[in-house]
């Protein structure tokens, strides 16, 4: 049987891998999520009767994506300084810490941090009746 070339993914020290997947500006590529539904469903809750055309969906979506994107680089780059091949939540909240300015970052880690609860309390109880 032929043998599997494919290498693992290990973190190397301070040697970024060349990224060779081009990229589109499109917010619909592969990889990318598309939350245009949820941002629909926050405005209706916040202003419901204000709307949002696609364009300005599009670069809420744009916008969301890609700060998904620089926070799990951030994170991943922090998780490979410490040697460790485990992404925690502290890592999150470093680059989190490390990439949103002041108030906002301390927002963005105490809201994380309770909708994390949130999902956790919920498999429980899921957990608890079964």
């Amino acid at each position: 049987m032929a043998r599997s070339n494919t290498k693992k993914n290990k973190c190397s020290r301070g040697h970024r891998s060349p990224v060779s997947k081009k990229r589109s500006h499109s917010s619909t590529d592969f990889g990318h999520r598309n939350y245009s539904l949820y941002i629909n469903r926050v405005l209706k809750e916040v202003v419901p009767q204000r709307g949002i055309s696609s364009r300005t969906l599009d670069i809420m979506n744009t916008l969301i994506n890609n700060i998904f994107e620089r926070i799990s680089m951030e994170a991943c780059s922090l998780m490979c300084f410490r040697n460790r091949c485990t992404l925690t939540p502290e890592d999150i909240q470093k680059a989190v810490y490390l990439l949103l300015p002041g108030k906002l970052a301390k927002y963005a880690v105490a809201f994380g941090n309770e909708a994390v609860q949130r999902y956790v309390r919920s498999l429980n109880s899921t957990y608890q009746r079964n």
